[in-house]
């Protein structure tokens, strides 16, 4: 899982790979070796459109555990660094079954 990095006791940094403009909104299961969370997104990647898009999919899983939510790099590029703080201490399994759901 070289895609979740625990900073701080609540904060994360997902490495994603977006691929916007797909069929389906949908978080691809995950390989532990992989080095990037894949992310499929109906939204084309214009006007912001696809991060928007990425954002709320991302609130929506993580429910009431969320604080804050922002991209840390790649806004741009298809390959993204997502911090993501919680309000609470949360096991690293524990958001990748919320974000799995």
């Amino acid at each position: 899982m070289k895609f979740i990095e625990q900073t701080k006791p609540s904060v994360y940094l997902l490495k994603l790979y977006v691929k916007p403009n797909s069929n389906r909104q949908e978080i691809e299961p995950y390989d532990f070796n992989s080095e990037y969370l894949t992310i499929n997104l109906r939204s084309k990647p214009i006007q912001n459109k696809a991060n928007r898009e990425l954002i709320s999919l991302i609130k929506k899983k993580l429910r009431n555990q969320l604080t804050m939510i922002e991209i840390s790099s790649g806004v741009k590029r298809p390959y993204k660094i997502i911090t993501i703080v919680l309000e609470n201490a949360v096991p690293k399994q524990e958001v990748l079954e919320l974000l799995m759901q």
